[in-house]
């Protein structure tokens, strides 16, 4: 009885889950954020380039 009064009480596993669920959220708004801004880098580079091959005519 002692072992399963002791096993019901002991929260070590559901603080580990909920860790690894923030860390999880963590990373998909990094990732969606790094993706936002990838887009936004290339659309920089494409213009800069556009820019330089009018300037070289």
């Amino acid at each position: 009885m002692k072992f399963i009064n002791k096993l019901r009480n002991n929260e070590e596993g559901a603080t580990a889950i909920e860790y690894g669920l923030i860390a999880a959220l963590i990373a998909v708004a990094a990732m969606t954020a790094m993706g936002a801004l990838g887009n936004q880098l290339d659309a920089t580079f494409t213009t800069v380039s556009d820019e330089m091959a009018t300037a070289n005519v």
